[in-house]
């Protein structure tokens, strides 16, 4: 396979074998931006930062809101007594229904656990349970939660992480996903450390890591620069995204690209989205397949470029996308985490000064030219 740039866009994509792109000739989906979900959050609570987002077997969306991120100016209903009618952190975990209303919502310090300062990943498992990282690069911890919010399991300690090749703790942990068929936790320990780490899903023992292209990762600095050939080692390991099929997809998000594995950390391919992407935020915030059996497409979450890729998985071809950046409806500031429903409709968790949910409507299959 070789490399082609679509113009204008920088955007790495894979031909196949025969070195010609035909994706112009394929169905993609098209989406629409519902206008009117979620409803207003219950009064006076409103969102942080979107930390992780995951839609479970119901089609009811979970998100974990940072509530540290809200400014001075948004808390004015926290003192005794409120300057303002508005406003207050909603609480970290919230659930919200099809119809966009709160089901239940719970989250915060509570006896046997380390709460984090800065929630981040979150994951619905095969059997409902909830799964809740932090960013803060000294806080190495994992939590499992029930749906209710009772205190299951915690993998790794606050301050006790050593490094990337460190089997008791992480660091600044971002993703996590559950293998259904084997309850393996896969974990992006990718803010202070830079490697895919694997643990027991109900005795939090450890099983296995690994760094970029399956290797033994490295905690030397570099800096990513799009003109050299890839690091050999991950830059941030943000999220992940684990296939029917058994691949796992890993986001190394200052790297621009995403790396594919198989579960028991054998590397397969890479490619990259946007690679002249610079900065922190980078091309790869988020990743979630389509609702179709075979998981025919990838949507990856940019919140450097404030869009969605539509990433078609037979050859990891960029094929469309939809966003722009912006504080109006269906645009992004900082598209952060990612999820779709069993009707194909893709949900954006926003973080920085996006602080918001949105639903795009999948509205069926059109040929690619006329997107």
């Amino acid at each position: 396979m070789r490399w082609l740039l679509a113009a204008g866009l920088g955007v790495a994509l894979l031909a196949g074998a025969e070195g010609v792109v035909t994706a112009q000739q394929d169905q993609v989906p098209r989406f629409e931006y519902e206008p009117l979900w979620p409803k207003p959050l219950p009064t006076p609570w409103i969102f942080g930062w979107i930390g992780g987002l995951s839609v479970d077997a119901n089609d009811h969306v979970w998100v974990d809101s940072v509530g540290s991120s809200i400014s001075s100016y948004e808390n004015l209903a926290t003192f005794d007594p409120p300057k303002a009618l508005c406003c207050k952190p909603a609480p970290p975990v919230i659930e919200l229904d099809q119809a966009g209303t709160v089901v239940r919502s719970w989250g915060g310090p509570g006896q046997g656990y380390d709460w984090p300062s800065t929630e981040h990943g979150l994951f619905v498992d095969h059997a409902g349970f909830i799964w809740i990282t932090s960013s803060h690069g000294k806080e190495g911890q994992v939590l499992k939660f029930t749906r209710d919010g009772a205190f299951v399991l915690q993998i790794g300690r606050k301050e006790r992480g050593k490094g990337s090749n460190d089997t008791t703790s992480l660091g600044g942990p971002a993703g996590v996903v559950v293998d259904p068929g084997t309850n393996e936790v896969f974990v992006a320990d990718g803010y202070g450390n830079r490697r895919v780490i694997v643990f027991d899903g109900n005795t939090g023992a450890y099983r296995r890591h690994w760094g970029a292209y399956g290797e033994r990762p490295d905690d030397a600095p570099f800096q990513y620069d799009p003109d050299k050939p890839l690091p050999r080692q991950f830059g941030t390991v943000h999220c992940l995204a684990l296939s029917r099929d058994g691949l796992l997809y890993v986001c190394d998000r200052t790297s621009n690209r995403i790396q594919v594995f198989r579960t028991s950390g054998e590397y397969v391919t890479e490619f990259q989205i946007a690679p002249r992407t610079m900065g922190a935020s980078g091309s790869s915030d988020g990743l979630a397949f389509s609702h179709d059996p075979g998981q025919q497409f990838l949507y990856v979450a940019d919140g450097g470029n404030e869009r969605i890729w539509i990433v078609r998985r037979s050859n990891l071809q960029v094929v469309s996308s939809f966003g722009h950046g912006g504080h109006d409806g269906g645009g992004f500031i900082t598209a952060h985490a990612i999820g779709v429903d069993s009707k194909g409709n893709i949900y954006v968790g926003e973080s920085t000064d996006g602080k918001r949910v949105q639903r795009f409507l999948f509205k069926g299959m059109v040929p690619a030219q006329g997107r």
